[in-house]
């Protein structure tokens, strides 16, 4: 139930930043080159936006096996070594997203501590006004983002991250996943070249070598 959960949360986010960079690089080339203006906030957001998409996208790259190994030394070894290595690597993994949370928080808690503010980004005026106008002596100011709030995406990230090398190492354990990282691409395409090769081979047998 909470794998599903996260599962779905993970893939909305990720669906999401990535729809929110295209519709605001898209609508800021169009403002530039159209009506020769642009939003100064669209930058700072867009990278906001990037390493969302980057820090979630790393997690859900473990989940569905698509990063990218070197398994050569593994499978050198006997079939019977081959899963105690791979639950190695995969502690191993877990101990460094492990590491990387303990840093991305201390890093995240002195944002928060020292309370900076984004660059450009500011909350929306309509929030500012709802929130203040009913003071006495109102008069609108506009109010920065902390940087935390972008900057959480540290944490969560490393977060995620250490529960999809646990998920995935206990999958292998369980013997119901094989590796940590994407199939044998390599393998795959030098066996596709064969196939080809000996196809090609064949038909020019049956036509006689004839072209």
């Amino acid at each position: 139930m909470l794998s599903r959960l996260v599962n779905r949360l993970e893939e909305g986010a990720i669906a999401f930043f990535l729809a929110g960079m295209v519709v605001i690089t898209f609508s800021q080339v169009v403002a530039r080159y159209v009506f020769n203006s642009g939003a100064v906030w669209a930058l700072e957001l867009t990278t906001f936006f990037f390493a969302w998409l980057v820090l979630l996208g790393v997690s859900y790259g473990v989940r569905i096996g698509a990063h990218l190994g070197v398994d050569a030394f593994v499978k050198m070894l006997p079939k019977r070594y081959e899963r105690p290595l791979v639950i190695f690597a995969g502690l191993c993994c877990c101990a460094y997203a492990g590491l990387m949370l303990y840093g991305s928080w201390d890093y995240w808690s002195k944002i928060y501590r020292f309370g900076i503010d984004t660059e450009d980004l500011y909350v929306p005026r309509i929030i500012v006004e709802a929130l203040f106008s009913g003071e006495p002596g109102y008069r609108y100011e506009p109010i920065g983002i902390d940087r935390w709030v972008p900057y959480a995406v540290l944490p969560l990230g490393m977060a995620l991250l250490l529960f999809r090398f646990a998920q995935a190492t206990y999958l292998i354990a369980v013997g119901k996943r094989e590796l940590l990282i994407a199939g044998h691409e390599a393998e795959e395409a030098v066996a596709e070249a064969k196939s080809e090769l000996q196809r090609g081979e064949n038909d020019n047998t049956h036509t006689g070598g004839r072209s």
